[in-house]
Parts: structure tokens; sequence; C-alpha cells
């Protein structure tokens, strides 16, 4: 018993020191995958949305960036009074911050060509304020957004995207140098791709309210009497949503196309 107080009573005297080195070996591998992690999910559709708490997005970004420690190469230690700390912290937000943006590109994809079909079939004076891109949106183009939110967590996209921010770190490395990682992605070539991707989605529809334009205007020929305003407005809002309920079950191919294209930048060197 006085052996166990005399030992108790050294130990009471010892002192546990942790180095400033010891502290960035335990945190960086965790505190840069989560903080490229957090990047996206506040910039990529469905976990950007208000409905996710703040909290919610900060507590899933830590568990991500835990649990696919053992899938990340080796990164180098970069402590947070390094001189470099500044361009990490810049590089990783910026990394997720375009991972997150070509994901709402292919959504905006999606929505313009509902935007196109809207105008086609006359109903673009029914516009909302969308929150989410602070601007008005068209009945249609809302419709097509709320499909594409809907197919995408049906998809697996989220997993698809948190696939790409995981293989992210292997293209792009845990370092300083931000604008060569901008080089590489090349958003702006995915931009233009995507808008074309865009004009192909609604070319069918497209089609038919032009063959029914083009059927009314026949008609206005024949019979000057009819009043081809009056007509031809439910005429061309019936063709139109027959053109999307035909069109919608098939627009799943085009979008996951889309989509992995989209993830692919993240994939190659």
């Amino acid at each position: 018993m006085r052996l166990f107080q005399e030992r108790f009573s050294d130990n009471q005297h010892t002192v546990i020191s942790i180095s400033e080195a010891q502290l960035a070996a335990w945190i960086s591998p965790v505190f840069w995958p989560f903080l490229r992690i957090l990047a996206v999910l506040t910039s990529v559709p469905v976990f950007s949305s208000r409905a996710f708490p703040v909290r919610a997005k900060i507590g899933f970004a830590f568990l991500v960036a835990v649990v696919v420690q053992a899938s990340l190469p080796e990164r180098p230690i970069v402590g947070f009074n390094d001189p470099q700390a500044l361009g990490v912290a810049i590089q990783q937000i910026g990394v997720g911050l375009s991972l997150g943006f070509a994901v709402r590109v292919v959504f905006a994809t999606v929505e313009l060509a509902g935007e196109v079909v809207g105008f086609q079939m006359g109903l673009n004076f029914a516009a909302f304020f969308d929150p989410l891109i602070n601007a008005q949106s068209s009945a249609v183009a809302r419709f097509f957004g709320q499909m594409t939110s809907l197919m995408f967590l049906a998809m697996n996209g989220h997993l698809l995207v948190l696939l790409a921010v995981s293989r992210s770190f292997e293209v792009f490395p845990i370092d300083q140098n931000f604008l060569e990682t901008l080089k590489h992605v090349k958003l702006h070539r995915l931009g233009a791709d995507l808008f074309a991707s865009a004009l192909w989605i609604a070319l069918p529809m497209i089609g038919m309210l032009m063959f029914a334009n083009l059927a009314l205007g026949i008609i206005s020929r024949v019979a000057p009497q009819m009043n081809i305003f009056a007509v031809g407005f439910p005429i061309t809002l019936l063709v139109g949503l027959i053109g999307i309920a035909l069109t919608l079950p098939m627009l799943d191919q085009p979008f996951m196309a889309i989509m992995e294209r989209t993830i692919e930048v993240f994939f190659r060197q």
C-alpha cells in the first residue's frame, strides 16, 4: 500500500507535453481533406440546399474525411503555422468548389432544356423566383430541375460525387499550386459541352412543337376566319405536355452520361 502511494505521488507530478509538430501530424491528414469535402458539400446541388443544416454538413464532411483516410494517397504534413498553409487551404476550397460547380452545371443543363421547351410551349410567362440561383425560372425549368434532383439521388449521384472527391486527391494532391489545378480541370470547355447537351435533350420536344406551330400556320392560311391565337395556345400546350410525358422516362440516360463526363474531369490527369 505504501509503495502504491509513492508511485501515485510521483505520477501526479508527471506532465504530458505535446509539441506542435505532433499536433500537425495528427490533425493535418484529416483537416485538409475535411476542408475540400466541406467545400464540395457547400456547392454541390441537394447538399447545398437550405433544408440541409450547416451543422449536418460539417458533421457529414468530417465523417467522410475520417472514413476515406484509408483510401487516400500519402499526403504531406502541413502545419497551420507553415508558410504554405494558406495556399493549401485555398487549393482545397478551390478544388471542392470546382467539383460542386461542375455538378451544378449538369443540373443547369437539364434546367436550360426545360427553359427552351417552356419558351416553345409559351409558358415562359409562368415564372417563379428560384432561391437557389436568385433569379426567375419558368415552371417547366423548375419541373425539370426537381426531376433532376430526384434522379440524382435515385441513381446514386451523391455516391458518385463522394467517389470523385476521394479520387481528386490522386489527381490533385494536397499542395499550394491552385493555378495548376485550374489548368487541368478546364471547366470552360465542360460548360460548352454541357450547353450543347442541353439542346440535344430539348431537341425532340422542340421538333414536336415546331411541327405543331407549322400545322397551325397552315390552318391559319387555309381558314383565316379562325382565331389562331385562341386555338394555338391550348394546342401548343397540349403537344408540349405530351412531348414531356414521352421523353421524361428517357431523361436518365443523357443525365448519367453528362454526369459521368463531368466527374471524369476529376479522375484523369
